[in-house]
């Protein structure tokens, strides 16, 4: 498995920077693969031809603000307690590391941080037959998890849809004012914000299911868009709303963690009573069953329904 990890580096590279820019600009310019037609300005040429073959094969670039060091395996030897980068002779302590790589596939460099990219082994999966649910919502909280072994539940990401609501007026005055490059400034801030959320939630559940050693379940949501029966509100919201990509972390962590996670058919999950199993009432985020008297939050009851539905196939 691929692995990026993120660690200060509290090394003075501003020099190696400006001529990394420098010759992020010339292949820009000369669309050039070879680090003799850069060897003037002075940076490493092992650090040289990575940044030429990066931007040199971007066809769609037009402009470059910021550019990272890239240094490749070749450049880099792994022992026990620390990383050299022998060209530029940087050494980087592994005692903040949380992973132990394999093997070291590239460091990119900006003016903080390395950004470390190789290769370790998954640990095993650990398969339990008690499970955690989690029902993904795009409304409220866009994850709960219900763990039926405590009877706990945890409410997640509640920002999400404050956050979409807020910049969709944002872009709507931008649009009328035809302001078109701080439409792309906005939506970039609002999917790393999202991005940010999502990496948290999955993180969360998945340190969850561990710590109680727990599988995960989840909603299968594949073709939810194509459902033609939603008003124009909730299409706004599932369709701004990437809960694939948190669907997607959620899975990656699991490997990190060695947790086992499993699809269940989302049919009937928020309108089954989790008590008794039969239809209950639902209106918005309230549940009452009419058969046994159970009265729960409607998410927290599709959340254990998940915990306990079948597997797919």
């Amino acid at each position: 498995m691929i692995l990026t990890i993120k660690i200060k580096h509290n090394t003075d590279l501003s020099v190696e920077l400006e001529k990394a820019k420098q010759v992020a600009l010339y292949a820009l310019k000369h669309r050039s693969r070879s680090s003799k037609d850069v060897k003037h300005i002075g940076l490493k040429s092992a650090i040289s031809n990575q940044i030429l073959k990066k931007y040199t094969s971007n066809k769609r670039l037009k402009r470059i603000n910021k550019v990272k060091l890239t240094v490749p395996s070749q450049s880099i030897k792994n022992y026990d307690e620390k990383l050299i980068i022998t060209c530029l002779d940087l050494k980087i302590p592994k005692r903040h590391f949380r992973y132990d790589f394999n093997k070291i596939n590239q460091i990119e460099l900006d003016k903080t941080y390395a950004y470390i990219t190789g290769e370790f082994k998954e640990p095993d999966e650990a398969q339990s037959n008690n499970y955690i649910g989690v029902d993904l919502n795009t409304k409220g909280h866009c994850a709960v998890i219900g763990i039926p072994t405590t009877g706990k539940i945890i409410k997640l990401g509640k920002k999400a849809l404050h956050t979409h609501t807020k910049y969709k007026n944002i872009r709507k005055k931008l649009q009328k004012k035809n302001k078109y490059k701080k439409l792309r400034q906005i939506k970039r801030r609002e999917s790393n914000i999202v991005r940010d959320l999502n990496h948290k939630i999955s993180k969360k559940v998945v340190l969850t299911a561990k710590e109680n050693n727990c599988s995960i379940k989840l909603e299968d949501l594949k073709g939810i868009r194509n459902n033609k029966k939603q008003t124009r509100s909730f299409k706004y919201s599932l369709s701004s709303w990437s809960y694939y990509q948190l669907k997607e972390f959620i899975l990656y962590k699991a490997k990190k963690f060695g947790v086992v996670v499993g699809l269940i058919d989302p049919a009937y999950s928020s309108q089954k009573c989790s008590l008794c199993g039969t239809l209950g009432h639902r209106k918005d985020k309230g549940f009452v069953c009419a058969k046994c008297g159970h009265v729960d939050h409607a998410d927290a009851n599709a959340a254990f329904n998940i915990a306990s539905f079948a597997l797919c196939g």
